[in-house]
């Protein structure tokens, strides 16, 4: 027994290891293109709307509209990557966001706005519970937060890209066209590019993978398929089981919450920026890139705890209620840009920090259809915030002349949503 023990060590370590190697950094890639089609609207926001005569309320509802479209098509999508193809499924969700995301550079009015910002949201949708659930494919449960914090890594880590990118794409007048509209299509093509590749490059399962040695491939399949019956053999659900349980309609509420709160943040966030100092564009970018360089930092530092320690449930909510204090106090030091900021770089560690974990506490109890439906709920619900926060900051933007309204709403969402995860039950103890 102890001479099979040391022989199966160096197996589990080099399957690992090349399984990160070949997935993670391509997953990490295909996600900072979508953040970065998702969210430079909220670059683009600084010409676009003056260009355009958009209201802060017409810009907060195009915004937010996204996720309308973004619904639905999340529970299928997730069930569609356990049942038929995680590849063929992505790319063909990069391929037709990509097309999409470059119209946005010739809209012309609010009714193009919201129509474009919705068929964004329709291809997009799948993408991400998609990739949790391919991921679970792949990785074991102890293993799995560490991943997941590889991969979200990639939305810190688009808005240090993006940000200052999109401050120079800004400054653009090619062939008579405003820079925002150029943002909009340069940004765009490598979702198209990618897309195709994708085709070739991921694979389903690693039953599948001609890139692992059969040694390595057979130990990955075998350890899959043990925790598969070990969580089945504590309690099988089905997708509408899994969909009454307590704590997933308690996770789905706290995600909902933070989800409105995070992209309140993010569309706004340039526009905040501008609003506390006055900068240029270019400025401007740079200066929101720094919330996102400590939320990168706090996603890492978070995964790899909690992974270490085996808990999920106050990994969870602590970042949740540390983001709620960063905008309390950021409404409350606006008069003093410096420190705003400065908070807003403690809420970003929060809204970063929380991620790795709160993905891994359903697959904790859950696995197969389930698991993959419930990706989706999660994801769906989290969706509708993504139209209610940002058009929460703007309605109060407009009505009270003054973010401080958006702010205090910012961290009032946060504080109940870490509040809702530390009524978890299933989180309490330790989980496999």
């Amino acid at each position: 027994m102890a001479t099979q023990a040391v022989s199966v060590v160096p197996i589990a370590d080099r399957a690992r290891r090349r399984i990160t190697r070949r997935l993670m950094p391509y997953l990490f890639i295909l996600y900072i293109i979508a953040v970065l089609d998702r969210a430079n609207v909220g670059y683009a926001a600084l010409e676009m709307t003056k260009d355009l005569g958009f209201s802060p309320e017409v810009y907060g509802f195009g915004a937010g509209v996204f996720f309308f479209g973004y619904i639905l098509l999340e529970i299928p999508g997730g069930l569609i990557v356990e049942k038929w193809s995680a590849r063929g499924w992505i790319a063909r969700i990069m391929i037709t966001w990509g097309v999409v995301a470059a119209l946005m550079g010739f809209i012309r009015t609010a009714p193009q706005f919201y129509a474009l910002r919705f068929l964004l949201g329709v291809a997009e949708a799948g993408f991400y519970p998609g990739v949790v659930v391919y991921l679970s494919h792949w990785f074991r449960y102890e293993d799995r937060a560490k991943t997941m914090a590889m991969f979200l890594a990639a939305i810190p880590t688009s808005y240090i890209i993006g940000a200052p990118l999109s401050g120079v794409l800004l400054g653009l007048n090619w062939f008579g066209m405003a820079g925002w509209r150029w943002l909009f299509i340069l940004e765009a093509l490598p979702a198209i590019i990618f897309g195709v590749v994708t085709l070739f490059y991921l694979t389903d399962h690693p039953r599948q993978a001609k890139w692992l040695p059969t040694e390595e491939r057979e130990w990955i399949t075998a350890e899959l398929e043990r925790e598969k019956q070990l969580k089945q053999q504590a309690r099988s659900y089905s997708v509408w089981e899994a969909f009454k349980h307590r704590e997933i309609i308690l996770l789905t509420c706290g995600y909902f919450l933070i989800c409105g709160t995070g992209y309140g943040y993010s569309f706004w966030l340039p526009t905040m920026v501008k609003a506390l100092s006055g900068l240029p564009n270019l400025l401007v970018g740079l200066i929101s890139a720094l919330p996102s360089c400590v939320g990168l930092i706090s996603l890492q530092l978070m995964g790899r705890s909690s992974d270490r320690s085996k808990e999920r449930r106050w990994h969870t909510a602590g970042p949740m209620l540390v983001a709620g204090a960063g905008f309390l106090l950021s409404a409350l030091l606006q008069n003093h840009p410096a420190l705003a900021i400065a908070c807003f770089c403690l809420a970003a560690a929060g809204l970063h920090g929380y991620q790795p974990s709160l993905w891994s506490l359903p697959a904790g109890f859950l696995t197969g259809s389930a698991a993959a439906a419930t990706f989706g709920l999660i994801n769906t619900i989290g969706s509708l915030a993504g139209f209610v926060g940002p058009y929460v900051v703007g309605y109060l933007k407009k009505a009270t002349n003054s973010f401080f309204g958006s702010m205090l709403y910012l961290s009032l969402s946060a504080i109940a949503a870490g509040c809702l995860i530390l009524t978890l039950r299933q989180g309490r103890r330790k989980i496999i």
